[in-house]
């Protein structure tokens, strides 16, 4: 079913971008000087543009003056418009006349819950809804210039699926730390994916937060996965095997991606079936799933988030902090009571379907997982993105592991001129081919990639974190019961 209901708002004009820009030219002039001389420390692994962009990013990240949460996630959900040699065809899912995918999700929920969650109020129950994607390919004939054509959404997706090499089909889950941007401001990346898999993507515009907080997005993207592999009646694409189906996203949207794993292999351990358009339907496993720089601790506990500041461009790790709130405003603070989060109630912030580095060790772990690949760089996440890495190998999960030397968070989509990115979206892409064509030939690998030379090397498992489990727990109780002294700013790195 295609959809043009929700108009979204144009991208920035050139005015406003050249008046966001005039502020930081000291910085950049400086950022460049010193890189020319090799006096900063990120002169010895970045290339000079990714230098001033990150330092650009840090500084418009981190406002002398904060904005609201209504101002800083309506400037991201800005649609610069389709451009450039790819499809784009936007549906939506149709709601199904039975509850049982709502009913299936809590049922997880429930089943995953721990003594965090024990007498505590009832989560809000969201609505079934339709929930918009684009379905997005590679369009050869185009230009870096070109235009969709003005032909219906339906017409665009069969011009799509003419130009796809492969059955692989991607779920992709967008960043955005649960409250901010769209399908559009990921499409480079996602379209780049499509290419170089000779497949399609099915990028998922889920609900946000504050508006819609935890599970909303999580059973819109379990009603994603079920439209794709069970399609309603209508509906413009065939049924996608699993086996052709990989789940992925990056920051928030890998948070996502593996919750959404997670609620799946729940389900199964339950032998659970799910009505749906008038069938039970069974719960299929993907062909594997893959996670950008995911955003595992909500709760944002780990050590690195302070330490590895100067390597990345999010702001300190000041969530939770009462004296660095937004100003009030229509969406924010959300709740009644108020919530501490932006995404989740405060009973659930250490539910192992937000915080994925807690959860039962064995019942209800990862076990019977596919095949999961998870990158990062020297981060703000880096602690907790190894540390699922080692719970996912610990339960037997194969598992690809590559950081990135000196790199930021999700940095094949911020500073995606780089050879680290182009590297981390060319490893990312040959997983997903042989996840879908030739899954046996998966070897577990856990890589260390150098700036600038890319050179690969071996990281042994056993040493990627040295926190255990009651560490880890520890950490974010801490940080959930006691209001904690706000932690000084990370000032830009030059």
């Amino acid at each position: 079913m295609s959809t043009n209901d929700k108009k979204r708002p144009s991208g920035a004009g050139p005015m406003e971008i050249f008046w966001t820009v005039v502020p930081k030219i000291p910085l950049i002039l400086k950022v460049i000087l010193l890189h020319l001389l090799g006096r900063s420390e990120s002169a010895q692994y970045l290339d000079l543009r990714s230098d001033v962009t990150i330092s650009v990013l840090r500084s418009m990240l981190s406002p002398a003056k904060s904005r609201s949460v209504s101002e800083v996630q309506d400037m991201t959900l800005r649609d610069p418009g389709v451009k450039g040699k790819m499809w784009v065809s936007t549906m939506a899912s149709q709601v199904p006349p039975e509850e049982g995918i709502r009913d299936a999700l809590f049922a997880a929920i429930d089943a995953l819950s721990g003594p965090d969650q024990k007498g505590a109020p009832p989560l809000a129950v969201p609505d079934i809804v339709p929930v918009e994607a684009e379905w997005t390919g590679y369009r050869a004939a185009a230009t870096k210039d070109s235009k969709p054509p003005a032909i219906p959404e339906e017409d665009k997706y069969r011009e799509l699926v003419k130009e796809c090499t492969s059955a692989t089909t991607i779920l992709y889950l967008h960043g955005g730390a649960f409250y901010l941007c769209d399908p559009a401001t990921h499409r480079p990346l996602v379209a780049k994916l499509a290419r170089l898999t000779g497949g399609r993507a099915y990028s998922v515009r889920y609900r946000l937060a504050p508006q819609h907080p935890f599970p909303a997005a999580l059973l819109d993207a379990l009603v994603s996965y079920f439209t794709l592999v069970y399609p309603p009646p209508g509906a413009a694409h065939a049924p996608v095997a699993p086996a052709d189906l990989v789940l992925a996203g990056d920051s928030a949207g890998g948070n996502l991606c593996l919750a959404l794993l997670r609620v799946l292999l729940e389900l199964r351990r339950q032998d659970r079936k799910v009505a749906w358009f008038g069938a039970a339907r069974a719960v299929p496993l993907p062909a594997a799933a893959a996670a950008l720089s995911p955003w595992v601790d909500l709760v944002q506990s780990m050590p690195s988030l302070a330490r590895n500041g100067r390597w990345d461009y999010l702001p300190p790790p000041r969530l939770l902090s009462r004296a660095h709130q937004p100003p009030a405003d229509a969406l924010w603070p959300a709740g009644d009571p108020p919530r501490r989060h932006v995404y989740v109630d405060d009973a659930y912030m250490l539910h192992p379907l937000g915080s994925l580095q807690l959860g039962p060790r064995r019942g209800g772990g990862w076990e019977g997982a596919p095949p999961v690949y998870v990158c990062c760089g020297w981060e703000c996440l880096q602690d907790e993105d190894r540390y699922l890495v080692s719970r996912l190998a610990q339960d037997g999960v194969t598992v690809v592991f590559e950081e990135f030397q000196a790199m930021p968070h999700v940095f094949a989509a911020m500073i995606p001129h780089s050879a680290e990115a182009r590297r981390c979206v060319d490893g990312l892409a040959g997983f997903i081919k042989t996840a879908c064509r030739d899954p046996k030939n998966i070897q577990p690998s856990y890589k260390m990639i150098k700036a600038k030379t890319l050179e690969e090397v071996d990281i042994d498992v056993d040493q990627l974190t040295d926190f255990t489990e009651a560490d880890v727990r520890d950490m974010a109780l801490h940080v959930v019961s006691e209001e904690q002294p706000p932690l000084p700013d990370v000032p830009a790195k030059l």
